[in-house]
């Protein structure tokens, strides 16, 4: 039954781990990336899709991203949708080629940034302390109802503690190098 919590919990704490990077993605750097498009969604024949679902998105170079409409007609929509998006991006289009270059960051810019890393990075050590609460409860629920020892209550709590450290670590991990690279010029 232990196992089965703590497994449980491991599970939901690597998959606040996964959220986290996935929104640490979104804030941007200096250096393009095509993942920065993904949400930036364009309205095709009634229904908002992501770019990626209309266009190529490639790297042109290391501050610009290219991105090529499979139909031209599509290259005024996506251009609109790069620019309405609160990325602070300002695409051109060349033909069926759009260029999306990357503005550098300003110090101002760079701390803002940092503000909402360290935001995104509390969230996540809170989402996976919930679920450290969630699994005690669980476990204290059990020694309650007689279901399990004293002893074995102790060390199932002592084992999500442990799981809880791992991760809030890791969450440390994540944050210290996403501020790095966000200071780096």
């Amino acid at each position: 039954m232990i196992n089965d919590i703590q497994k449980s919990a491991e599970s939901k704490m690597q998959r606040s781990l996964e959220v986290l990077k996935e929104n640490l993605a979104k804030v941007r750097t200096g250096r393009a990336h095509t993942g920065l498009l993904d949400q930036v969604e364009v309205d095709y024949y009634g229904s908002a899709v992501p770019v990626s679902q209309v266009a190529n998105v490639t790297l042109l170079d290391a501050r610009t991203i290219g991105v090529k409409v499979y139909e031209s007609n599509m290259a005024a929509a996506v251009e609109k949708a790069i620019r309405d998006s609160n990325l602070g991006l300002n695409p051109a289009a060349m033909g069926d080629v759009i260029r999306v270059p990357m503005p550098m960051l300003t110090e101002e810019r760079r701390k803002d940034l940092i503000k909402v890393v360290r935001s995104e990075a509390e969230d996540g050590r809170v989402s996976i302390r919930n679920v450290r609460r969630d699994a005690n409860d669980h476990i204290k629920k059990l020694l309650k109802d007689k279901e399990i020892s004293e002893d074995e209550a102790r060390r199932g709590e002592e084992a999500i503690q442990k799981l809880t450290d791992k991760a809030i670590a890791e969450v440390d991990k994540i944050l210290a190098a996403k501020e790095e690279d966000l200071m780096a010029i």
